[in-house]
């Protein structure tokens, strides 16, 4: 079982930064690939960025690539997600989530948490 607390939200002025954490219970976080998404109301909850075990590879979706990126501390058991130049449209409720296996499919993750609010104002 792993539980999962994201923290870092806030409100923005477009073209800001946030960096976004995510802290994990339990001694197995390193056994986990971790990977941010975020959804809209209305929306399906859509990947972002995800990254291997110990960090060696990431992947991010179109939409984000060379803005934001994801990086993780093992021995605190964080998972971060770096965000820059953020627009309008970045504006999600971001969650962070826990696989076995690397993916970007929301449906192969495991463990999930509450969320954090993410506003850019134009």
């Amino acid at each position: 079982q792993v539980q999962l607390v994201e923290s870092g939200g806030g409100l923005v002025q477009a073209g800001g930064s946030l960096k976004l954490s995510c802290a994990a219970s339990g001694r197995t976080f390193s056994s986990y690939v971790m990977g941010w998404f975020r959804q809209t109301p209305g929306k399906e909850r859509e990947f972002v960025a995800r990254i291997s075990w110990r960090g060696a590879s990431t992947d991010y979706a179109d939409s984000v690539k060379g803005r934001f990126t994801i990086s993780r501390d093992n021995a605190k058991n964080t998972v971060y997600l770096q965000m820059n130049s953020l627009k309008p449209e970045d504006t999600a409720v971001y969650y962070c989530a826990a696989a076995r296996e690397i993916t970007v499919k929301k449906s192969l993750y495991d463990y999930w948490g509450q969320g954090t609010q993410v506003t850019v104002s134009s």
